[in-house]
């Protein structure tokens, strides 16, 4: 059953909260070209977007069955797992929550895509532990690597509605049951938002969003939290444990439970579970499993055929019923694809009619339109006999009057909230069809329709049940603290500081700014503000201690340390230019154990800044060196990774050929002027020099522009300060080193046939004027010769001569950078 392949195929497994879509994303990006398909749309746009903001549009398409963002070369493919384009090669493939194999409904295109969905170098399963067995069957060449959770999960037993804690999550699994407790929540609790899988997912995100910001503190929820949301919740009580399957009431096994139970705790702040009191506990032996994240495996998966016969929709029907080839391989019940093609075969006038593959293949593509509505009715059959009847008719496309009046039908927010439902159902549908641009003669315009109609009816919606469930009045973070009778403060996601709905200043980093200056004069409304940031600050830290290092940046401007564009320290002068101390901005509210995290966090991102823009010279100040090329590097390495061949040349001459070959796989470069490190002279290297010094001598600098091959040499600047930035004084101008050696080849080149002029050429090589070149190849050594036909330059000095002068001015060029050699391989130690 398994399908070979030549590329390694990995299935990483392990419960929630374990960061597997993380790694398999950043595995994919590391990869020339990749897909990874989502179980839902919410989960797949929520990934682009994240992998757009790193890499760009052009880089990344997004395919889903309502949504197609397709640039002309897109390098990776993000998608659901129905709509992953597997006819299209990638370097790398993975597939989200593969145990889905396993779901009555979807699970046969999970397990299409475990059997045959493969990357050209790398493929990987990301899943729950309980799919681990049936995947070393269906695919025995395939490594496993076990994720354990961040954090822990632990079982409170029942609990009165009325008496959860903030950051709570009640799950239900009706419609009706989410009502009513999210009813009774906003009576004792101020309100709640609501999620069900039945919302679009602009609904959803909007309505989390207010949990996420603070304006409730409750969530009422179906399993759709399940999957595919990442929200701040401390707590999941289930107020059900069966749900309607499709077919029948079905009690959830301990694993789906994990699954939602697994939603509270984020990263490395553990969660807990419980359910309400008129449930009652959870059987122990389930509490166990969940607590422990030991389930039993899976003993089947569902399977489809997928070698479908298109000769005639009998044959197809056939080929769809084929029998699966293991025992543990259950056949898929019939989907609503399959359903609807067996609707549409006994229709008398589609049955009369002469069929062909390509007629057969278009009627399963029609059959594939999803009924969003779920009505479980003839209505979207003869919806669907509709649609193929036009394709197959005399303009082989949907009719422009036909088209508009159905999605006309639908382009109104009149109606309560089951209604908009409805609705939005209904045109996700027309959205779905929009994408097929062989069905419609203005496809673009439809997508831009269905698209504008399905975000005002979510709007819409999402105002609907906020009315209706939220108490605007009540609803705060710290509710506890307002039934004692104080005012009622928090901050939102937007680092807004609020006291009874009203902006009273913001958090920018860890300092509180005040921006109304009529409410901050209140003792009760610092007081509530206070209250709110103190228990904000200790997350904040948490968040800030765990981010990556690409969350802080350096404003060289005024050496000040910025995270997520949040000022929150500066660098200051250390006992070596190599080596600035950092400290963090002055604020009341970091004080004891908060400050020493946040300073820790500050100095091992500083020694790993330092690192990134010293590779190269402390790879050289460890290279196991000998004899006179250990002279060499040294020196270079004190130099700051350049300087002038004349500082080293009685070291050079006695170099020999594995040494000078020993240098070169160090990154060492020896010029006939220049002795230097090419990575030094990287715009970000030549910056953080410029900081360097600057912090060290207490004055401004302003680093060379990006790019730059020469600059104006300055009398005001230390020519120390030139060299140690990779640019060598060459009477007017400075010139970067590398372009220093072509300009050199360049006139050696000339000076071999005689007396040569200052050509453009060498006046570009130089980037100076032409009133500049004289002055530069003089500084360089040239002899300068005026005769009938102008000035021209003869051969240069003899060598010695030359050798003394580049000494007495290498002498001058002396500053702090060269004492950094024996400190360049030292990093800020933590206080």
């Amino acid at each position: 059953m398994a399908l070979s392949s030549a590329s390694r195929v990995l299935a990483v497994l392990g419960p929630t909260n374990t960061g597997k879509t993380h790694l398999a994303i950043e595995r994919m990006l590391g990869h020339a070209s990749g897909m990874i398909g989502f179980p839902l749309r919410l989960l797949a746009r929520e990934n682009y977007d994240r992998i757009v903001k790193m890499k760009g549009a052009r880089a990344v398409a997004l395919i889903t069955g309502e949504e197609k963002i397709v640039p002309p070369e897109p390098r990776w493919f993000v998608c659901t797992a129905e709509s992953m384009p597997l006819d299209r090669p990638v370097a790398f493939l993975a597939v989200d929550e593969i145990q889905l194999c396993a779901d009555p409904e979807r699970g046969h295109v999970f397990t299409d895509r475990l059997l045959h969905a493969r990357g050209r170098e790398e493929t990987m399963f990301l899943g729950a532990e309980t799919i681990r067995p049936l995947i070393r069957r269906l695919v025995p060449e395939a490594e496993f690597q076990t994720r354990p959770r961040f954090s822990t999960l632990l079982y409170t037993g029942p609990r009165k509605l009325t008496r959860l804690p903030p950051r709570s999550a009640v799950v239900a699994f009706s419609a009706a049951q989410v009502y009513e407790m999210a009813e009774l929540i906003r009576r004792t609790r101020g309100g709640a938002a609501v999620v069900l899988g039945a919302l679009s997912p602009r609904t959803r995100n909007a309505q989390v969003g207010l949990f996420q910001e603070g304006a409730v503190d409750y969530l009422v929820a179906t399993d759709a939290i399940g999957m595919g949301l990442n929200m701040d919740l401390d707590h999941v009580c289930f107020a059900g444990l069966a749900k309607f399957d499709g077919r029948a009431n079905r009690r959830l096994g301990p694993a789906e439970l994990a699954q939602i139970a697994g939603r509270a705790g984020r990263h490395m702040s553990d969660g807990t579970f419980g359910t309400t009191q008129e449930l009652g506990p959870l059987d122990e032996t389930a509490v166990e499993q969940i607590e422990a994240h030991r389930f039993d495996p899976l003993d089947n998966l569902f399977w489809r055929n997928g070698t479908l016969d298109f000769a005639s929709p009998q044959a197809l029907l056939r080929s769809l019923d084929a029998r699966s080839p293991a025992p543990f391989l259950i056949r898929a019940r019939e989907a609503e694809d399959h359903l609807a093609l067996a609707a549409l075969v006994r229709d008398r006038d589609l049955a009369e009619r002469r069929w062909n593959p390509a007629l057969v293949r278009l009627l399963w593509e029609v059959c594939q339109i999803p009924d969003f509505r779920k009505t479980l009715t003839d209505s979207h059959a003869r919806f669907l006999g509709q649609v193929f009847r036009h394709l197959t008719g005399a303009g082989g496309r949907l009719p422009e009057d036909w088209t508009a009046e159905h999605v006309a039908r639908l382009d109104s927010i009149a109606g309560d909230i089951d209604t908009l439902t409805n609705r939005i159902a209904h045109v996700r549908t027309w959205t779905y069809i929009s994408h097929r641009a062989d069905w419609l003669q203005r496809a673009a315009y439809w997508q831009e329709l269905t698209r504008a109609i399905e975000d005002k009816l979510s709007d819409a919606l999402h105002e609907r049940l906020t009315q209706r469930f939220i108490d605007r009045r009540g609803s705060s973070i710290g509710r506890g603290s307002g039934e004692r009778g104080e005012l009622l403060g928090g901050v939102t996601r937007n680092d807004d500081v609020v006291v009874e709905g009203q902006t009273i200043g913001r958090l920018d980093g860890f300092a509180f700014v005040a921006e109304n200056a009529a409410a901050v004069e209140s003792r009760a409304v610092l007081a509530a503000a206070r209250r709110a940031l103190g228990s904000e600050i200790g997350r904040r830290v948490q968040r800030f201690a765990e981010e990556p290092d690409e969350a802080f940046a350096l404003r060289l401007a005024d050496q000040r340390v910025l995270w997520r564009g949040a000022p929150v320290a500066r660098l200051v002068r250390g006992e070596t230019p190599s080596a600035p101390r950092i400290e963090p901005l002055a604020s009341e509210l970091l004080d004891g154990d908060l400050k020493v995290r946040v300073r820790r966090r500050l100095e091992a991102w500083l020694a790993a800044e330092l690192d990134r823009g010293l590779q190269s010279l402390r790879r050289l100040a460890t290279a196991p060196l000998a004899g006179a090329a250990r002279g060499v590097a040294y020196q270079l390495v004190e130099a700051m990774g350049v300087m002038p061949r004349a500082r080293v040349e009685q070291q050079l001459s006695a170099l020999q050929r594995d040494e000078t070959q020993a240098l070169a796989r160090f990154g060492v470069r020896l010029g006939t002027e220049s002795v230097f490190l090419p990575a030094q002279l990287k715009p970000a290297s030549v910056q953080l020099k410029a900081m360097l010094w600057s912090l060290y001598e207490g004055g401004p600098v302003k680093p060379p522009p990006a790019g730059a091959v020469s600059i104006a040499v300055d009398p005001e600047r230390p020519e120390a300060l030139d060299l140690a930035l990779g640019f060598r004084r060459m009477g007017p101008r400075a010139i970067r080193v590398d372009q220093l050696e072509r300009l050199s080849a360049a006139c050696r080149r000339l000076a071999r046939q005689g007396a040569f002029a200052a050509t453009p050429a060498l006046r570009e090589l130089a980037g100076c004027a032409e009133g500049e070149i004289a002055g530069v190849l003089k500084a360089l050594g040239y002899r300068a010769q005026v005769d009938q036909a102008g000035i021209s330059f003869a051969q240069r000095r003899r060598r010695d001569q030359r050798r003394r002068r580049s000494v007495a001015a290498a002498a001058a060029a002396e500053g702090p950078f060269a004492r950094l050699g024996e400190l360049v391989d030292r990093r800020p130690r933590s206080r």
